[in-house]
C-alpha cells in the first residue's frame, strides 16, 4: 500500500463539476492499493497517517499529528501510485490491486481513520476527479506499508 500525504490548509475534490469532498486544515491522502495488500497494511497505514508528526507546534517543530491538531483528512483513491515506471515510457499497472478489492480496501482505510475520531472526506472511487489543495509548507511525505499481511 502506498500513500502520498500532503499537509493542507484546505482541499477539495470535484467529480463532474460537483464537489464531493472538502476539508479545512489537515491532510490530503492519495492512496494506492497494491496486489497482496491486506488488513495488516490497512492497520499500519491508518495508524501512520493518523499519528505521523507533520504539523508544527508552538516552537515551529513538526511535533503534532493530524489527530493532535484535530485536523481533517481528505482521502482520494490513486491507483497510479502503484505504477511501475522503470521500463519503457508507458507506466505498467500490474502491481495495482483489482478494482473491486481495491475499493473495499479504500473504504476500510477510510473507516479506520473515522474510528480514530478523525473527520474524513473522500473522493469517488475510480472516478475522474479534480483535486484542489493549498499545500501548507509545502509538506509532502510518501509512505509505503511494510509487508505486514
Amino acid at each position: 500500500m502506498k500513500a502520498v500525504l500532503q499537509r493542507a490548509s484546505s482541499a477539495s475534490v470535484t467529480v463532474e463539476g460537483e464537489t464531493v469532498g472538502r476539508i479545512g486544515a489537515g491532510l490530503v491522502v492519495l492512496l494506492g492499493v497494491e496486489r497482496g495488500d491486506g488488513p495488516g497494511d490497512l492497520d499500519w497505514m491508518a495508524r501512520k497517517v493518523a499519528e505521523l508528526r507533520m504539523f508544527t507546534d508552538d516552537e515551529g517543530k513538526m511535533n503534532l499529528s493530524v489527530e493532535d491538531i484535530k485536523g481533517e483528512v481528505l482521502v482520494v483513491s490513486q491507483f497510479t501510485l502503484c505504477a511501475d515506471c522503470r521500463k519503457g515510457r508507458r507506466p505498467g499497472f500490474g502491481n495495482a490491486c483489482e478494482p473491486d478489492r481495491a475499493e473495499k480496501m479504500y473504504e476500510d482505510f477510510v473507516d479506520r481513520l473515522r474510528r480514530r475520531g478523525l473527520t474524513v472526506a473522500t473522493g469517488t472511487f475510480a472516478a475522474m476527479m479534480d483535486v484542489e489543495l493549498v499545500n501548507n509548507g509545502p509538506v509532502t511525505f510518501i509512505l509505503e506499508s511494510p509487508e505486514t499481511n
